[in-house]
C-alpha cells in the first residue's frame, strides 16, 4: 500500500508538460506581438501615402485670372490625375479608393490596401481591409 501511496504522490517530471505549456504561450503571444506591430506599421504607411497623395493633388490646380486677381481652382479630374500618378509610383497593392476636389481649394484622398500577417499565426486573421483618407488645401487661394 505505501508503494501505491508514494507513486501517487510523487512529483517527478511533472514541471515538462507546465514548461511545454508556457513555452506554446510565450510563442503565441510573440507571433500576436509581431503581427500586430506589422499592422500598425502598415496603417501608418498607408496614412502617409495617403498625405502625399493628397499634397499631389492639391498641386494639381488651374489658375484662373479673374482682372487683376488670380486664384488656384482644384477639379476633381486634376486630384485624381496627381494622386493617381503618386499611388502609382509606390510599390505595393495601395489602390485609390477617391479623389476630389470638394469645394475647389481642398484635395480629398482615399486609399485602400490589405494587410496579410507577415507570421502565421492562428489567432491573427490573414486580410485586413485597411483604408485612409487624408485632405490637403492648395497654397494658391
Amino acid at each position: 500500500m505505501t508503494a501505491l501511496r508514494k507513486r501517487i504522490t510523487d512529483e517527478d517530471g511533472s514541471i515538462l508538460p507546465l514548461m511545454l505549456g508556457y513555452a506554446v504561450l510565450a510563442i503565441a503571444v510573440i507571433f500576436a506581438c509581431v503581427c500586430a506591430t506589422d499592422l500598425y506599421i502598415a496603417q501608418k504607411r498607408l496614412d502617409s501615402l495617403a498625405d502625399a497623395a493628397a499634397l499631389a493633388g492639391s498641386d494639381g490646380f488651374a489658375l484662373v485670372v479673374e482682372g487683376e486677381n488670380a486664384r488656384a481652382v482644384l477639379s476633381d479630374a486634376g486630384v485624381h490625375e496627381q494622386a493617381a500618378a503618386v499611388v502609382a509610383a509606390v510599390p505595393g497593392d495601395a489602390t485609390l479608393v477617391s479623389a476630389e476636389a470638394p469645394d475647389g481649394v481642398t484635395a480629398r484622398v482615399t486609399v485602400a490596401s490589405t494587410w496579410h500577417p507577415p507570421l502565421f499565426s492562428p489567432f491573427v486573421p490573414d486580410g485586413v481591409a485597411l483604408e485612409a483618407s487624408a485632405t490637403s488645401r492648395t497654397a494658391l487661394r
